[in-house]
């Protein structure tokens, strides 16, 4: 097993002259993270003074006895075919030697990279493959990557296949210039090599088994934690924060034992001339470990005694009233964990869920056809020569299609550089290598722009959503394999009364089935939660508390149903009164009026009424959307729709009356034949609730009624 004592993160530069005294983006930077330590950064002017710090850090290390993992942020080869022109062997390190004998790169950073490409490009036929440069440079090196053609390697190695926002080596100048990093890092890490000898290693060229491991790393791959990081500090500097973070991050993973998985490669001949990126393919993996380097194991907060408490002098409440004392003043009890976006059905999201890649991950054919640039093509008959080969879906063309070139190209088949529309197959003539059609044809015609529908970095589901099918195909499609969602709510469900007995245990018709313990762990496994079976309790206050102490270390919100009131055998609320943290609500509903809340030793309790029908109606109007914001989800209330009585009724006012109800093939509301709580059958009847409001209704056949399906309730 690989075990590392310290991680070091290295920011490379291909400036051109020292960087600014001042501490600013655009130089090199190195993070170190060491045991428990916070990481800490330091900022480099030039080159060397960046490989004179790095070598000194190295040797004190070694000293130390410890183990080092050095990343650097450009790559370590090129794609296939570069190193075997150049060197005459298909290895990333014959390449390096040669570059290490080739650059000049000054104390103060005068180099001469654009020489060297230049003198690599004539190696090839064609136009490249290098290019970008000032004006002044050598004509050898094209300005635009559009501009090259026929040199005959690909454009990307295969992990920038895998990461498609990864910029080329190819590419010397403006933003994103990664060749020029490259053509200046390797020599340097050559001299490493040279330096440290057998106590070093090149990850993947060599096995992970040396005092110091050298690798390439992508620190893009937690750029979204590293926003949310300098988000609106303006002295933040982005490559001083990301080193550091990714350093972390790789730390973070070797505590959890899954640093290891990192090293595993895919099975490609190319590696070996082309190098990995260490992370690719586990970038939820990174993000996850940044996020707990950042931020150690948090606890949920725990409610407050009072948060039941209703305004003073409040007797009958209201149920819109109460509903929005609820909402206003619970919180999610649960914590989170981190699990594959397969297994994530019905769980609740534990933060914004961000893309990793954009989807599409690049520009692609929505059809069948042939592609071109549009600047090429006008009006009228177009005739344009075919370049060998095609792009199709899962197989990209490798080069460039030079200006007033077509490419045959499939469905969902990335379009490559030197296309930008695409005309359909049906609208073309092919023949003699050529292919005519009618133009002029719309700019950017039958394509998908990379990132139309979610860009990189973007948010694609929102904390606290409720994961669907939907959902899971959308962070799949933005490349997040796992992801980090709340802990389930362990629901704990208690009966109690000494009238409650075993369902089947005893003909005894003074005695009560227990058909609310069934009913309700059914919806707490229906709504996603874990269900948590308390038993039953009868009348006994010293082993009714024994048990709620036990309820309290195995659930996060316990249900009893039964001594909700005031009784002289509603032990519940005396127990609750006792703790002082009870607080009874007269609530005005029909079923349901008492309603018992809450905490046993910090864990929210919900005391509904003993009656079936009214523990149903309390449940699913005060408790479901209760446990949800308990789970981390949204508050939701019930959709409902008007539709037509097929009843009559006379409703005093004072209170919302909820009656089991269900359509009729007219789709009208029709009601059960009566309202008696306990005509438990009415609840199987229905199949959802009609909702008359709080005021004086007289309710014809006809009249339009609010109609709440059982499904609105997630049953």
């Amino acid at each position: 097993m690989t075990v590392f004592d310290t991680f070091v993160i290295v920011d490379w530069s291909a400036k051109a002259a020292p960087s600014r005294a001042r501490a600013s983006a655009d130089a090199i930077w190195i993070g170190v993270s060491r045991g428990d330590a916070a990481a800490v950064s330091t900022y480099h002017r030039t080159r060397q003074d960046a490989f004179e710090h790095l070598v000194r850090i190295l040797e004190e290390e070694l000293r130390q006895g410890r183990k080092v993992f050095a990343g650097f942020d450009f790559p370590f080869g090129y794609p296939a075919g570069l190193a075997v022109r150049v060197t005459g062997q298909p290895s990333a390190f014959s390449l390096w030697e040669w570059l290490e004998s080739a650059v000049t790169d000054s104390a103060q950073n005068a180099n001469n990279r654009f020489e060297v490409a230049s003198q690599l490009n004539r190696l090839f036929p064609g136009v490249g493959p290098f290019w970008g440069r000032p004006s002044t440079e050598t004509a050898d090196i094209p300005e635009r990557g559009t501009d090259r053609q026929g040199h005959g390697l690909t454009e990307r190695r295969h992990v920038e296949q895998a990461i498609p926002r990864a910029q080329t080596g190819w590419k010397l100048y403006t933003t994103g210039s990664v060749g020029s990093q490259t053509l200046l890092g390797l020599p340097r890490l050559q001299a490493l090599r040279r330096h440290f000898g057998d106590a070093l290693a090149v990850w993947p060229f060599e096995k992970a088994e040396a005092r110091i491991v050298l690798a390439e790393v992508y620190p893009s791959l937690i750029d979204p934690l590293v926003k949310t990081q300098i988000a609106g500090r303006a002295d933040a500097i982005k490559d001083d924060v990301q080193v550091r973070l990714l350093a972390e991050a790789f730390a973070q993973l070797q505590k959890e034992g899954a640093f290891e998985a990192l090293l595993d490669l895919p099975d490609l001949a190319e590696i070996a001339e082309e190098g990995w990126i260490l992370g690719a393919g586990h970038e939820a993996a990174l993000l996850r470990a940044a996020r707990a380097a950042l931020l150690p194991d948090l606890q949920p907060p725990r409610l407050r005694n009072d948060c039941f408490a209703l305004p003073a002098g409040v007797n009958w409440t209201p149920v819109d009233q109460a509903l929005t004392h609820l909402r206003q003043n619970l919180t999610t009890v649960v914590g989170t964990e981190t699990i594959a976006t397969a297994t994530a059905l019905h769980r609740v999201l534990g933060q914004d869920a961000v893309a990793l890649r954009s989807n599409p991950p690049t520009a692609n054919s929505a059809v069948d056809g042939y592609g071109f640039a549009h600047a090429s093509t006008g009006a009228g008959r177009q005739v344009l020569p075919l370049v060998e080969g095609r792009s199709a879906a899962g197989a990209a063309y490798g080069g460039t299609v030079p200006s007033g070139h077509a490419i045959r190209i499939l469905t969902g088949a990335a379009i490559p550089p030197g296309v930008d529309t695409v005309v359909l197959q049906e609208d073309v003539t092919v023949g003699q290598g050529h292919i005519a059609f009618e133009g002029p044809v719309k700019p950017r015609a039958n394509t998908r722009q990379a990132g139309e529908d979610i860009p990189a970095e973007a948010k694609a589901v929102s904390r606290g959503q409720v994961l669907r099918a939907p959902d899971l195909a959308l962070l799949s499609a933005v490349g997040l394999p796992e992801v980090q969602v709340f802990n389930r709510l362990r629901v704990g469900v208690l009966s109690t009364g000494d009238e409650i007995v075993p369902v089947g245990s005893t003909m005894d018709p003074a005695s009560t089935y227990d058909a609310n313990r069934p009913m309700l762990l059914a919806l707490a496994q229906g709504w996603g939660h874990v269900p948590v079976d308390l038993g039953h309790v009868g009348d006994n206050r010293a082993e009714l508390r024994a048990r709620l102490d036990q309820a309290a270390m195995q659930s996060d919100v316990i249900l009893t149903s039964g001594g909700a009131s005031a009784g002289d055998e509603d032990h519940v609320s005396a127990l609750l009164t006792e703790a002082g943290a009870m607080q009874s609500w007269r609530i005005a509903v029909k079923p349901g009026r008492p309603l018992a809340l809450g905490l046993w030793r910090g864990v929210p309790v919900f005391g509904l009424p003993g009656n079936p029908v009214a523990a149903l109606v309390c449940t699913l109007i005060f408790g479901r959307p209760a446990f949800q914001v308990l789970a981390g989800a949204e508050w939701t209330e019930p959709m409902g729709f008007m539709v037509p009585a097929a009843f009559e009724k006379r409703k005093k006012p004072g209170r919302r009356e909820y009656l089991r109800a269900r359509l009729t093939a007219e789709g009208h509301a029709e009601v059960f034949k009566s309202e008696g709580s306990g005509r438990i059958s009415g609840l199987s009847w229905a199949t959802g609730l009609v909702e008359i409001e709080d005021g004086a209704r007289n309710i014809a056949p006809g009249d339009p009624v609010r109609f709440i399906p059982y499904g609105s309730f997630g049953i």
